[in-house]
């Protein structure tokens, strides 16, 4: 209770506090994403993620949607994975389904390309380990975020995560 006490004396921690949960759910969000489309889209055992990865693209989609006069709740976001040629969409997500969109995100996930390719070769030739070490998605810290607005003239804005 002290700590809430706190946070009503000094709005800015209120605020910090609220960031942070969204900011955890967002995080959640895209790692449930990961692991649902590991099953449906992806047809892998495991997607390994890079450590703090998600809690990144949270952040960087809560100062995106900061400016937007409906803030997260008007965010339609797509969500995709980089392939050799292309991106495979894996899922698209209304923040809020009771609030019209005013903007969208698109979120590609970048494959880790820099796994030593002879040992991957190796793995894919069907070796002495098993099937399910051939099935595994590993993620770049990378990532690629594009925001365009639905009802305005200005020009899409990109992220490039590094």
């Amino acid at each position: 209770l002290d700590f809430w006490d706190h946070c009503m004396a000094e709005p800015h921690m209120a605020a910090d506090v609220t960031e942070d949960r969204s900011c955890h759910q967002l995080a959640k969000m895209f790692e449930n994403c990961l692991s649902r489309a590991k099953k449906t889209t992806l047809h892998c055992s495991s997607v390994l993620v890079p450590e703090k990865l998600t809690r990144r693209i949270a952040r960087e989609v809560l100062w995106l949607a900061s400016c937007e006069p409906c803030g997260l709740r008007g965010c339609v976001l797509y969500i995709h994975l980089e392939l050799e040629k292309g991106w495979k969409q894996l899922e698209r997500i209304a923040y809020d389904a009771s609030v019209v969109p005013t903007f969208e995100l698109t979120l590609v996930f970048k494959q880790d390309g820099s796994a030593w390719p002879s040992l991957r070769d190796f793995l894919f030739m069907g070796s002495c380990f098993g099937p399910s070490f051939r099935n595994v998605l590993k993620l770049s810290p990378g990532f690629r975020l594009v925001k365009k607005k639905l009802y305005s003239s200005s020009a899409g804005t990109v992220i490039e995560g590094c």
